[in-house]
């Protein structure tokens, strides 16, 4: 039996869930995919993240140059590379939490104010130890944007209170991949018209502009703190910085590197600090309450570590066609830095386009084992390469490591946020970015021992063989990988 009263309540409440239910009303009350993630905000944040990338590309066509002007070869001018990475691998982490405890519009501002002083030093430098400050200052100054950027999303999200839009993350990736695949074009380019010292000058008016928007655009930290505790109620305590884990990481990777970089000379007794240091950083990790690195979190997470593993090796091999081919190109073919730049930019092109598609891409399987076998298909044909190759197949060959390049970023950053852990996906998304340094810092070292002094078809064929074989490890190891079939049956 149904009362007046209750009659009365029925209809509200029919007439309200009636109500929600029209299409129309309800499509005009939903905010816009990107509603609160606009152009002003996001702006400042792509222009930033994009420096690093770019600059660990666009000095790959300078090396040669530089190597002439200060009277040195390969083995020292690779330095410039690997301090960059070395400054990137532990910065980005230790950066990322600071931003979380300090502010991310801080951090961000603070590390554009790095790189544009890091130029203005790299574009007088009188020395080339001047060029290596220059360039560790600048892998310290823009590692702050990538995890900046991500806190300042997070902040953001938790104000309006929904996840952040994957578009904009979208962007975000792509401004990273877009502006590492065109950096040996804009290299080549900036070398040939302004020589090698535009290399670094380019990075003042690129940091002041991204900076006057931050200023402008980002929100205060205290503004922005305030509003996501107000609005869900999920502010936390930051998690500490782990100095000693920092400085056991640091010094474990600068020992490693040292011995690295003179594999045709190498100091043996530099294995000895990197062994004791590993192992004190690997003691003090399982017992710190809030560490560096989580090992127990990688160690419970098998199919975590294997993407890391993939994600290093895979840049171990492209960044040694990014920097051993660029310089085999113009001191072995004897092209300028400006061709040079040219014929790398068919791999800029497949590089962008395959970022764009790997993105859309549902899978994470297929386009890591494409990636894989082109990586192999392109050292092989490194290993054909002499001073009478036709630029046809040396645009081909460009092609072969554009293409996976593109999908081994997204790929690979699809499987990290399948695999991390739900609460410690920035500290996982930092590790892969290391990963990825670690593997450069590896690369670097192999051309300095294929060159030596000089890039020459031997030095090439060398690394190419090298490269062939891992690139067969790295089919083997995408193949195998169970957790990566169970990602495509989803």
């Amino acid at each position: 039996m149904t009362g007046p009263g209750r009659t009365g309540q029925g209809t509200d409440r029919d007439i309200a869930t009636a109500a929600s239910a029209v299409p129309a009303p309800r499509r005009s009350a939903e905010p816009a995919p990107d509603a609160g993630f606009g152009g002003r905000l996001t702006a400042p944040l792509l222009l930033g993240s994009l420096l690093n990338p770019l600059n660990t590309t666009m000095i790959s066509t300078a090396l040669v140059s530089i190597g002439h002007h200060f009277g040195i070869g390969a083995s020292s001018t690779v330095w410039l590379v690997s301090v960059l990475y070395l400054a990137s691998a532990v910065a980005q982490p230790v950066l990322g939490r600071l931003a979380d405890s300090i502010g991310p519009r801080r951090v961000f501002l603070a590390g554009l104010a790095v790189v544009a002083a890091s130029g203005l030093v790299g574009a007088v430098a009188p020395g080339f130890g001047w060029l290596i400050a220059s360039r560790l200052l600048l892998g310290v100054g823009t590692s702050a944007a990538y995890p900046a950027a991500m806190a300042v999303l997070r902040s953001e999200s938790r104000r309006l209170g929904r996840p952040t839009p994957r578009t904009v993350l979208g962007r975000l990736s792509f401004a990273a991949l877009g502006s590492a695949a065109v950096g040996p074009t804009l290299g080549g380019l900036l070398v040939a018209t302004w020589g090698w010292r535009a290399i670094f000058a380019v990075n003042v008016p690129l940091a002041f502009v991204a900076f006057v928007c931050a200023l402008w655009w980002i929100p205060a930290d205290s503004v922005r703190r305030a509003d996501g505790a107000g609005g869900t109620g999920e502010a936390r305590e930051p998690a500490g910085l782990d100095p000693l884990g920092i400085l056991l990481f640091t010094g474990t990777l600068t020992a490693l590197v040292f011995f690295l970089l003179d594999l045709a000379h190498p100091a043996w007794w530099l294995l000895g600090p990197v062994a004791v240091l590993a192992a004190v950083l690997t003691w003090w990790q399982l017992r710190c309450p809030s560490p560096f690195i989580d090992l127990r979190m990688l160690g419970r997470n098998h199919a975590l570590a294997r993407t890391y593993l993939r994600h290093g090796l895979s840049y171990l091999v492209i960044y040694c066609v990014m920097y051993g081919f660029t310089q085999w190109l113009e001191e072995g073919r004897g092209f300028s830095s400006l061709h040079t730049g040219l014929l790398m930019l068919p791999m800029s092109v497949a590089a962008l386009v395959c970022s764009l598609l790997g993105a859309r891409t549902k899978g994470i399987r297929a386009p890591l084992i494409t990636a894989a076998v082109l990586v192999t298909a392109g050292s092989a044909l490194l290993l054909l390469a002499t001073g009478a190759t036709p630029v046809a197949l040396l645009l081909l060959t460009g092609a072969c490591f554009g293409i996976p390049q593109g999908l081994i970023g997204t790929s690979n950053q699809a499987a990290v946020y399948q695999h991390a852990p739900a609460d410690a996906i920035g500290s996982a998304a930092g590790l892969q970015r290391t990963a990825q340094y670690l593997g450069a810092i590896t690369a670097s070292s192999l051309i300095a021992l294929a060159y030596g002094q000089r890039a020459s078809d031997g030095g090439i064929h060398l690394m190419a063989a090298v490269s062939v074989v891992l690139g067969l490890l790295l089919v083997a190891l995408t193949v195998s990988d169970r957790a990566l079939r169970a990602r495509n049956r989803k």
